[in-house]
């Protein structure tokens, strides 16, 4: 009988090496550059530049204020009315002032 060839073993799967995301360090802030090389120098620079990425995206989710109804009210009403141009609001803008039963609209004083 002839003999078999023994089977080769499959090779093995090898992840993708990740590529380090590349950052654009000329759009950073000064604290920053300050964290992204403390990070490489603590921990080398391939983790330092992951690390640093993964923070920037979390940091930059900043929790938004809740909008003023009101404020909202207020200047989509006004915006209305300075798209029809029958409305102009100078540089330094207006107050708005409640009174009794009125609003008292007056022009921002700016020196």
């Amino acid at each position: 009988m002839p003999k078999k060839a023994p089977k080769k073993a499959a090779p093995k799967k090898i992840a993708p090496k990740r590529a380090a995301p590349t950052l654009d360090e000329k759009g950073l802030t000064k604290g920053q550059l300050r964290k992204l090389t403390a990070l490489r120098k603590s921990v080398g620079d391939e983790i330092g530049n992951t690390a640093f990425a993964s923070w920037l995206a979390t940091a930059d989710q900043k929790p938004t204020k809740p909008a003023d109804k009101v404020a909202v009210q207020i200047a989509a009403a006004v915006a209305a009315v300075i798209k029809d141009k029958k409305l102009t609001i100078p540089q330094g803008g207006y107050l708005l002032k409640r009174g009794r039963g009125r609003v008292i609209v007056t022009r921002a004083v700016t020196d």
